[in-house]
């Protein structure tokens, strides 16, 4: 029986094999950290912290004012020695509350609930908003907006998102291995949430141990399906996620997810939130892959947020032949023009690439009309055209060719036999026009 996908996606070579039999460790505690108060899609947070005082692990250092925002929390206790401009993965620089740790890790009082699954969902819904809970699948979009749809689009089915198809990453792998019972539970709670009866969990066929830790743990759960999905990129994706499992398409120009009555959240988001409802434990940590041939010893970290790049790296035996260094995964992750900046909520990897694996932009050729990345874009664009059109300057003209339909997944950038940046010419585009 064929196993359940979508229309187009490429299969780039995998490399999981690098750090997938490493389990998570936990790093070792940074003497200081920087936490971003921007560290999500949305409105920035406002310090509530200033020089010299004395903070607990968990406390909030910035707090959300906008709807669309979420608090940030500090990940050790300490002093606070400044409010200082650090560079993101994007290249601005973000304020971010730093910390020198006193190496205590005294948390703020946490108050656990083992009656978490009867709260009311209101009452779940303010938990994950004051946790500082994101999409931690790298859209950072904040959960609680998430778990608000409007009236008019009911959700009945809530998904969670272990298909993990970006190639080296294997942080979401290990989570299914390590800890299934308390991904489930963060299932659990989003349904109870949403008020949802039916749960899926998607996990791509090249990880069949995680399915079948994920089957296992799910087997008393009569509401609960867990997925397997075909091996292909970018199967992962919440509009290719939706339509393999359920077989509903979003709609373009804008479409949601809730358009089709899903809401989807990633297995790290689903842990993070089984933590804030259960325990009361606000997000200062993930689990970051480190991993590629230019770092000496890939492995999967329980890394706090704020911690410098260069300490986790580091603590993977340093960079050995590595001429770029990526936050995220090949496909859509950003190459770092410095070590110096903080872990976030979104940091799902850090990969590290030789010379004989990078393409240089400068590199690229015109675009042949050969149709391959037509071919294969899974939203049904014509990637060739956005690219021509920004590459002229013509910005406007690239919203008759759906250019806010892409969420710059990098197929066609992958098959492109010009080695045309097409996607850095679709965010050039994106930043000088608006949607509409």
């Amino acid at each position: 029986m064929a196993l359940a996908t979508f229309k187009g996606g490429i299969h780039p070579p995998g490399r999981k094999e690098l750090s997938k039999a490493h389990p998570i460790e936990r790093a070792k505690p940074p003497k200081q950290v920087a936490v971003p108060l921007s560290q999500h899609i949305g409105a920035p947070c406002k310090p509530v912290v200033k020089p010299g005082d004395t903070v607990k692990l968990g406390q909030v250092v910035g707090e959300a004012e906008a709807f669309v925002s979420a608090p940030v929390h500090a990940s050790v206790s300490g002093k606070v020695r400044a409010i200082a401009e650090y560079p993101n993965p994007m290249g601005r620089l973000v304020p971010c509350v730093v910390i020198e740790s006193d190496g205590e890790d005294a948390w703020v009082d946490l108050v656990e609930d083992a009656d978490y699954l009867s709260l009311s969902p209101e009452r779940i819904k303010e938990k994950i908003r004051q946790a500082g809970i994101v999409g931690m699948g790298g859209a950072t979009f904040p959960t609680a907006v998430k778990l608000s749809p409007p009236k008019e689009k009911p959700v009945d089915v809530v998904m969670l998102n272990g298909a993990e198809c970006e190639p080296y990453l294997t942080a979401d792998y290990r989570l299914m291995m390590e800890r299934p019972g308390e991904v489930l539970e963060g299932l659990k709670i989003l349904m109870r949430a949403l008020g949802v009866k039916k749960g899926f969990v998607g996990i791509e066929d090249n990880k069949p141990d995680a399915v079948e830790a994920m089957r296992e743990a799910a087997a008393s759960l009569a509401d609960v399906e867990v997925c397997p999905l075909e091996v292909k990129y970018p199967q992962g994706a919440e509009k290719m996620l939706i339509k393999a499992i359920t077989g509903r398409e979003v709609p373009n120009k804008g479409g949601l997810p809730m358009d089709v009555g899903v809401v989807v959240q990633n297995v790290g988001t689903a842990l993070a939130i089984h933590n804030a409802v259960r325990y009361g434990k606000p997000l200062v940590e993930r689990v970051v892959t480190v991993t590629g041939r230019g770092v000496a010893e890939p492995r999967n970290l329980m890394v706090r947020v704020g911690t410098m790049v260069s300490e986790v790296i580091e603590q993977c035996g340093g960079l050995t032949e590595a001429a770029k260094v990526i936050s995220g995964g090949p496909m859509m992750g950003f190459a770092l023009s410095t070590l110096e900046m903080p872990v976030t909520k979104g940091t799902s990897g850090l990969l590290a690439l030789t010379e004989g694996e990078v393409v240089h932009a400068r590199d690229f050729k015109p675009c042949i009309r050969c149709g391959r990345c037509v071919d294969i874009c899974p939203m049904g664009l014509m990637p060739s055209m956005l690219s021509v059109l920004s590459e002229a300057g013509q910005y406007e003209e690239c919203k008759d060719y759906n250019l806010f339909d892409c969420f710059e997944c990098g197929s066609c950038a992958y098959v492109c036999p010009s080695k045309r940046p097409i996607v850095q010419f679709v965010r050039l585009a994106k930043s000088m026009t608006k949607p509409g």
